[in-house]
């Protein structure tokens, strides 16, 4: 599990009192297991890139991060910003608002943060994924844009547990018993060929297939099961990318 670190720079009220709050409540439901955590570097910027199974992963990759001595920086639906109060505190807190809709914006902040030092988490699906068996479905190609760009570290993380808590697209955590969180780190994913030539999109899809591959390996160590050999293609299935699945959509629905 390796040692957990101290936090390398100040914390900010909004980290300050999301920690005071979220911490407790995630040490009372979750019990975890963190594979190779010590590979999260202690400084410089980088992207942390991981798999999407509920809405609460971004809580349980803030544990992962704070308690290995950083503070996290995520791309995030454009809808939890339109709430001032949340949009005060979501911004505070340094989130990056993404309007799916044009998302170049979301990608320029994220790339200044990165190269301010900053650690970006980005799950790059875009969304939690439509997978049936819950693996990881087609990447988008936001983290590897940011990481072609900047030249910084994308670390691979595996999770699995998250859904268990908060199942996918629902409202209601199950509390009964503590949930085991498990994550796996990977080694950062080699990109430095691409880094050097012209960032066509062929070029920018083939580095999110090997983000996506490295995150995929890692899923299923963590689930101790063999990944499928091709990622769920919701475009190829009919539905969409972003969404319930089951729910009939509504305007400006997302995630």
């Amino acid at each position: 599990m390796g040692k957990y670190r101290k936090l390398q720079h100040s914390r900010g009220w909004a980290w300050t009192l999301a920690v005071a709050i979220v911490k407790p409540t995630l040490l009372a439901t979750t019990k975890h297991e963190w594979v190779g955590a010590e590979k999260i570097p202690e400084t410089g910027g980088c992207i942390l890139a991981l798999n999407h199974v509920s809405h609460i992963d971004p809580l349980t990759a803030a544990h992962i991060t704070w308690d290995y001595g950083r503070q996290s920086r995520y791309l995030a639906k454009s809808s939890l910003f339109k709430n001032k109060v949340a949009n005060y505190f979501l911004r505070s807190a340094g989130q990056i608002p993404v309007d799916r809709a044009a998302g170049a914006g979301a990608l320029d902040e994220a790339i200044e943060a990165v190269n301010k030092g900053e650690l970006v988490v980005v799950y790059v699906e875009g969304s939690i994924t439509k997978d049936p068996a819950g693996w990881p479905m087609k990447g988008k190609t936001g983290a590897a844009r940011i990481a072609l760009e900047t030249g910084c570290p994308v670390i691979p993380v595996g999770q699995w547990g998250a859904q268990e808590l908060l199942p996918a697209y629902s409202a209601k955590p199950n509390l009964k018993g503590r949930k085991l969180i498990s994550m796996k780190v990977g080694d950062p994913v080699d990109l430095k060929d691409l880094e050097v030539v012209e960032h066509t999109p062929a070029v920018i899809n083939e580095a999110t297939d090997r983000i996506m591959k490295a995150i995929v390996a890692l899923v299923g160590d963590v689930r101790g099961e063999e990944p499928p050999a091709e990622l769920f293609d919701p475009k190829k299935a009919g539905i969409s990318s972003t969404g319930n699945p089951h729910k009939k959509r509504t305007t400006g629905e997302t995630a």
